[in-house]
């Protein structure tokens, strides 16, 4: 991808541009993990290490007792650590996943910038040069952070983690007959290639997957049985042209960071390629909308649901 490109592209980049007023003035972006979660909300799960890597697990509450099946949950930027990624799992986990959530990121989540302002209609001259010196910032500090996390670092990281879930977890795997994968923001991109055939090298991080294989190169089959990805990030057609399991697509309309165009490309790609999926695209919310959170406005509270339920319902019909 060209550098002109990342900073459109990069989650959470438009966290100065997609924001709402809360009640008491303070302005938050509807990027998953800037809003609050709901008051005295705290998670059930617990964050341990699987080959040295931090993973959040949350567990239904009736496992071991009765039979799961292994969700894997990749985030956003925001990371492992993030509470509202936490209850977002523990919803998973409710409905009776064992849900694997990993630390993508080796300890460095995406940086953010908080900014608090007055509701005013037309900012002074000052707030606008300090708005705009926090984003160009905000921008490259984005653009640092995901030349740090690339497909070469991400995709070992994750193998590493499957390796360890398949053999802790090897109860939950054989119930669902697989792994199943959920992705949210940058997250989405990495269901799409687990759920691809990759060359061996690109699995084990040697190679960028758009950079040309060498002739003869192994390849390994999709690591899940299914996935359901929301407002990915970076997305290419031709991640979605890949794919070789089914899907269940969340999106946003007028997104900059998974434009209409590549989207409706790899709709295309799909349906040439006859792959089962579904994919729904929601008007009047912010990128970042499917993420849990304690959203002041209504419609993005309810958009949330839906979109949880539409996931959910793909992955129990899988």
């Amino acid at each position: 991808m060209a550098s002109s490109e990342v900073a459109t592209r990069a989650p959470e980049s438009d966290a100065q541009e997609d924001t709402q007023t809360k009640g008491d003035g303070e302005a938050i972006s509807g990027i998953e993990g800037d809003t609050k979660p709901d008051q005295g909300a705290a998670s059930m799960g617990e964050v341990t290490k699987f080959n040295d890597i931090d993973v959040y697990v949350t567990k239904p509450p009736d496992y071991p007792h009765s039979p799961s099946k292994l969700l894997l949950l990749l985030t956003g930027g925001t990371g492992v650590h993030s509470t509202n990624n936490q209850l977002q799992a523990d919803k998973y986990a409710e409905e009776g996943f064992l849900v694997v959530m990993p630390d993508q990121f080796a300890g460095d989540p995406a940086p953010t910038t908080t900014t608090t302002a007055q509701a005013e209609e037309k900012p002074s001259i000052i707030e606008q040069v300090k708005l705009g010196v926090a984003s160009v910032a905000k921008s490259f500090s984005i653009d640092m952070w995901l030349a740090r996390h690339t497909p070469e670092k991400v995709l070992p990281l994750l193998q590493k983690v499957l390796a360890s879930v398949k053999e802790e977890f090897a109860d939950a795997v054989a119930n669902g007959g697989g792994i199943y994968a959920v992705g949210y923001c940058f997250g989405a991109r990495y269901v799409l290639l687990l759920g691809s055939d990759l060359h061996q090298d690109v699995a084990e991080g040697l190679r960028n997957p758009e950079a040309q294989a060498e002739e003869g190169m192994v390849t390994q089959g999709p690591q899940i049985k299914a996935g359901a990805i929301a407002h990915g990030t970076q997305i290419a057609k031709e991640d979605m042209a890949a794919l070789k399991v089914p899907v269940c697509i969340v999106a946003v309309e007028n997104d900059n960071l998974f434009p209409d165009e590549e989207r409706e490309q790899g709709r295309k790609a799909m349906e040439e390629a006859k792959l089962e999926h579904e994919m729904k695209v929601y008007s009047g919310v912010p990128h970042g909308f499917a993420v849990y959170g304690d959203y002041q406005d209504d419609k993005i509270a309810q958009a949330q649901g839906e979109a949880f339920q539409q996931m959910l319902a793909w992955l129990k019909a899988h």
